[in-house]
Parts: C-alpha cells; structure tokens; sequence
C-alpha cells in the first residue's frame, strides 16, 4: 500500500521555540515537486517526543491540508501507552491522514507478547492502515519477524519501518511474511540492499535534503534498473551518514538551515551540533553541491 521514496520529514521551529508552520508547508512543497510518494510528520525525525499533544495534532493537520492528498500522508502516532497510542491514531484518522505510523513501545521494554497485544489493541480500534515501526536503538526492544508475521495477518496493519540495520531481520520478515505485509527500509544506507531482498522503498531521513535524487534510486530499482540505483546507493552513502554524524534530527536540521529552506533549532534534550561536526557536515555538503 506505501511503497517508493517516504520522507520523515523535519518539524521546524522558531528561535522563539513554537512550530513554524510555514517553513513546514514549504518543506512540504519542496517534498512534493522533487517526487517524494509520501509524507511522515511527527515520527522520530519530526521530534515527536517533545512535541505536545496539541502540536503533535497541529502539525499532522497543516501537513494534510498542504498535501491536498497530492501523496500520502502517514502520521507518527506511536507511544509507550498504548492508550495514548489508539487516542492519536485515531485522532490522526479524523484529521485525515492515509496511515499511521506507530514505534515500538520504548522505555517499558514489553515481551514479544506485550509488542503483540499493543499493536493488535491499536489495530482493532482504529480502523486505518499501519505501518509498524521497529527501530531497537531508540526503543530498546526487537520487534521480531516471527511477531511481525503474526500482526501482519491484521487487515489495519499493511508495512513495517525496519530499522534495525539487518539484512537479516529483514529477509526474515520478507520470508515469513510474504505479500501479507510491506517492507520498507527504516535507515537510508540500506535501501538498495533491502530492496533487493524484496523491500518496496524507504521511509527517509536523507530525502529531507535530496528528495529527488532518493526517489530516482528507489524509482530505478522499481523500474529494473538496477546499475542506476546501485550508483546513487554508493553516491549517496557519505552524505547519508553524515545524517547520523550526532543524534537524528540534529544534523539534518542543520543541514537544512545551511540551504536556506528551515531553521536548526531543535528541542532539549537534543543540542545543537557542535562545532567540529558542523564543519564536517559543511564540507560534505559542498562536495555533494547542496550548499
């Protein structure tokens, strides 16, 4: 059901700390014209975490409207609470998104049970497609593929982010899973390998920066050609880790603030990038022609 190039897209703030609203739909309107397929606010890089309940909501509205249902708009709506987690999706759903994207439960460290039963609740309450979202390094806990394949027999749930960085884990998921469940790569290095294995695109944080050229890697494989997506693979991997040289959103952010398209400002507990690291990004982005 969600397939192609899908960009996590940033939430950009004022200095004064509040959303800014209008640099959000330009960004969506640059998403849009470079040929993103679809739209992710408030997951893991839009802050989710330290936005508030009514600026989670905001934010996922004004993406909608920009987006007119140009592409899809799949909204972050997981949490640790699984009650909180069914109060976003659906109010995510009454606000008109196409999806939901919903993390593993972090910070409570749930059985592969507990993972089950959170995702089957939001899946029975809510009627609306989802997408899985397993990423270890931030959450603390697996979502294995044999859990995967049990939730993907849900009619609600229709994708899996798999981020945990293992070709592994994502052949296992593909395997057991077959045609019941989509794959999409949840980290930016390993989107041509993924897809080989059978993945149907990326949900990006790079694209934030490059929408273009990471919809022409992900169309090209899509298209059979495979030559022209394995280069901007190898073309995009410095500037993809670059995304990664601090904590995600930092260096995009700032990435984006030095082509002149968001300002940097993140939220505590996150800082802004140091010195030396902003260098190191700079440096990138000039060979790389972006600045």
């Amino acid at each position: 059901m969600f397939k192609g190039s899908i960009v996590a897209i940033v939430t950009p703030f004022k200095a004064n700390g509040y959303v800014d609203f209008d640099k959000l739909r330009e960004l969506v309107e640059f998403q849009i014209e470079n040929g993103t397929d679809a739209i992710v606010p408030c997951g893991t890089t839009g802050e989710s975490s330290t936005l508030d309940y009514d600026e989670h909501m905001e934010v996922i509205k004004v993406v909608v409207n920009q987006v007119n249902k140009r592409v899809p708009v799949i909204a972050g709506t997981g949490s640790n609470s699984t009650s909180e987690a069914i109060e976003l999706t659906q109010k995510a759903k009454d606000a008109g998104v196409d999806g939901a994207l919903l993390v593993t439960p972090y910070y409570n460290k749930p059985t592969q049970e507990g993972l089950y039963r959170h995702y089957m609740a939001v899946a029975d309450a809510v009627d609306l497609p989802q997408v899985l979202y397993n990423v270890p390094g931030r959450t603390g806990v697996n979502l294995l593929p044999e859990t995967v394949a049990r939730l993907a027999l849900h009619k609600n749930i229709v994708a899996i982010k798999e981020a945990t960085g293992s070709l592994q884990q994502a052949s296992e998921i593909i395997s057991l899973c077959g045609d019941q469940i989509d794959v999409l790569s949840g980290d930016d290095f390993i989107t041509f390998p993924m897809m080989a294995c059978g993945a149907k695109g990326v949900i990006s944080v790079l694209a934030n920066i490059m929408p273009k050229t990471v919809a022409d890697l992900v169309d090209a494989f899509a298209a059979g050609d495979l030559e022209t997506a394995r280069q901007l693979h190898l073309k995009t991997l410095k500037i993809g880790n670059a995304m990664f040289i601090e904590s995600n959103p930092v260096p995009v952010k700032t990435a984006l603030e030095l082509m002149g398209k968001a300002p940097a400002d993140v939220r505590l507990p996150l800082a802004p990038l140091s010195d030396a690291s902003k260098a190191k990004l700079t440096a990138i982005m000039k060979e790389y022609k972006l600045i």
